[in-house]
């Protein structure tokens, strides 16, 4: 029999608030307090008297500094609480700082069926993808995979292959330096991409970003399965490009799944549109799912730097060497520089939606953020682009934006994106995306967008919704279509940097 979800948490014994986990009225009892005023669901109420200025406590960690005093039963939120994040910081290893070990999982591990390719590594699908060098033919790209799609949907519904698609973007011209290397690296890391079975690099001709150039880039074990066209030098490019995909089809149309464990797998964490139960529920949810898959010996990535402000040091202890350390530390501190630089402050988040869910500053969004990870060791820091090889969990150089982290995340290798969220979003990327409502309100109003509800954690127990979590990525993996994919949702967006010509 199903439980009933309790009424508020505390989190963290030496937590100085709770969480209403369900409307709360003014006047009522709450974890020992009676409520001065209503209380939202996800949101915040004091469990003791705050002084002007002390820090407000959640998940055993500071959220912020009180604007003012706060009594025992109020509602805390942004009008009586401040972030108390600064700038860049000087981070040290402590004597007590360590990797959390994650218990190896050495037989018997859990199955899925997917696609092994040449370099190793395993695909959860097998697709063919158009990747523009530049916005000028991102339409054209779109326009040759609608025609190849038609042209071999038998092959498409016997699932010889899983789907021909076009990812367009508006860059690859009017771009100089760092900005351009960003847009060549992430196009090539998508390339060699395992789902990609088969990618035709399409371009323009006449553009900054040079066919040529995106080719070299892109790894050399993945070189074979390009097929390269620049549109400028074909005289019918879309009977040209046809051809070049018809070959790849061809080629990708011989894969078989075959049974694999779950150490082949590949995945990134990824969180947007959060709110009060995300921290809570979604966000632990996949952190216990990538202690378990690290475990394994597979391969983890989290991304999203500027939402680990406020929660880095915790994270930077479980680095796995003093060189993880330092580099995890300087990509953080390269953020906040970042920000620094146009003249922004580094708390300059959570964003409205956030805040109306009950997220009150980029301390608490963080510290319910990094829990994606769980305790895994940080194994390795990657820049945008590069390849995830190291077993274990690596912290990849993005910004907090769905689409251009989701973007990343497949760009350094994975094959599959878990994306928690508590207000929703349809949109899907490159790679299968598998959406986790931190609440039930959302996953029954959007079962469209939602392929599962992480709050049964709350309702069944840990043990229970960690059990149907993994049985839902193990199916997805194996070819089971997303919400998104069913939707129709896949698209890319490459993180712009830089002056525009």
């Amino acid at each position: 029999m199903t439980a009933e979800i309790p009424p508020t948490l505390k989190v963290h014994p030496t937590d100085n608030i709770g969480v209403a986990l369900s409307p709360l009225e003014a006047g009522v009892s709450a974890e020992g307090v009676h409520l001065l005023e209503p209380v939202h669901q996800g949101h915040k109420f004091a469990l003791q008297d705050i002084a002007e200025g002390s820090l407000v406590v959640k998940y055993g960690q500071p959220i912020g500094r009180a604007r003012k005093a706060i009594a025992a039963g109020a509602h805390v939120h942004t009008h009586n609480v401040a972030t108390a994040l600064v700038g860049e910081l000087a981070y040290r290893p402590t004597d007590s700082a360590s990797a959390v070990s994650t218990a190896r999982i050495a037989d018997e591990q859990p199955k899925w069926r997917g696609y092994l390719r040449d370099d190793g590594r395993a695909a959860t699908r097998n697709e063919i993808w158009i990747l523009p060098s530049v916005g000028c033919v991102a339409l054209t790209a779109e326009q040759i995979a609608r025609e190849a799609s038609l042209r071999h949907g038998d092959l498409i519904a016997a699932g010889r292959i899983d789907g021909i698609h076009a990812f367009g973007h508006p860059h690859g011209c009017s771009q100089l330096g760092d900005d351009l290397g960003g847009t060549r690296a992430v196009l090539a890391g998508l390339a060699c991409n395992p789902n990609a079975a088969g990618v035709l690099l399409l371009g323009l001709g006449c553009e900054s970003n040079q066919l040529d150039a995106l080719a070299q880039e892109v790894p050399e074990a993945a070189r074979s399965k390009l097929r390269i066209l620049s549109s400028q030098s074909a005289g019918d490019e879309i009977a040209a490009a046809g051809a070049l995909i018809d070959e790849l089809v061809a080629e990708a149309s011989k894969a078989l799944r075959e049974e694999l464990p779950l150490s082949a797998l590949c995945v990134g964490l990824k969180c947007g549109g959060s709110d009060g139960f995300s921290g809570l529920t979604a966000n632990p949810l996949l952190g216990r799912f990538c202690d378990t898959l690290t475990g394994a010996g597979g391969r983890a990535i989290l991304t999203e730097i500027p939402e680990i402000f406020g929660a880095e040091e915790p994270l930077l202890e479980r680095a796995v060497s003093r060189d993880v350390f330092d580099r995890a530390a300087a990509l953080v501190n390269g953020f906040k520089r970042y920000y620094l630089d146009q003249g922004l402050p580094v708390s300059e988040n959570p964003s409205p939606g956030n805040i109306a869910g009950g997220i009150t500053t980029l301390e608490e969004k963080s510290l319910g953020a990094v829990q994606k990870a769980g305790r895994a060791p940080l194994c390795d820091v990657l820049a945008y682009g590069e390849q995830a090889v190291a077993a274990g969990l690596s912290l990849l150089e993005s910004p907090g934006n769905d689409a251009v982290s989701s973007t990343a995340l497949a760009a350094s290798g994975a094959t599959l994106v878990l994306f928690t969220t508590g207000r929703g979003t349809p949109l899907g990327f490159a790679v299968p995306c598998l959406k986790v409502a931190s609440n039930e309100a959302l996953a029954q109003a959007k079962p469209h967008w939602i392929d599962f509800d992480a709050s049964l954690a709350l309702r069944e127990g840990r043990e229970s919704a960690d059990g149907a979590f993994l049985a839902r990525i193990l199916a997805f993996a194996s070819g089971d279509r997303t919400a998104a994919e069913r939707g129709g949702q896949r698209a890319i967006a490459i993180w712009k940097r830089g002056v525009t010509l």
